[in-house]
């Protein structure tokens, strides 16, 4: 089992910049490929990136490529999501989400763990 708790979400202006954290409680982060999701209201979730066990391998979704970096500390127990040049349409609550399974997985019903979320908020 695995706890998974988001943080650094907020309001700001289009073409600023957040940095997500996701830290891991529970067992080993290491055994995990950790990814984020993001869902806006009255859309379905979408994966937007995710990272192998070790860091070496990250998947990217299209919408955020050049935009977005995935990366981790194992040694924290701690998944990050750097988001820059952010856009209105990257408007949602942001999730992470855990899973031990298969490389590369962009499908959410993959993923066994989740995290409560954290709200991004872009105005224009």
């Amino acid at each position: 089992q695995v706890q998974l708790a988001e943080s650094g979400g907020g309001l700001v202006q289009a073409g600023g910049s957040l940095r997500l954290s996701c830290a891991s409680s529970g067992r080993t982060f290491s055994r995990y490929i950790m990814g984020w999701f993001r869902q806006a209201p009255g859309k379905e979730r979408e994966f937007v990136a995710a990272i192998s066990w070790r860091g070496r391998s990250t998947d990217v979704a299209d919408s955020v490529k050049g935009r977005f970096t995935i990366s981790r500390d194992n040694a924290k127990s701690t998944v990050y999501l750097q988001m820059n040049s952010l856009k209105p349409e990257d408007t949602a609550l942001y999730y992470c989400a855990a899973q031990e399974g298969r490389w590369p997985s962009r499908m959410s019903y993959e993923y066994d763990y989740w995290g409560q979320g954290t709200q991004v908020t872009v105005s224009s």
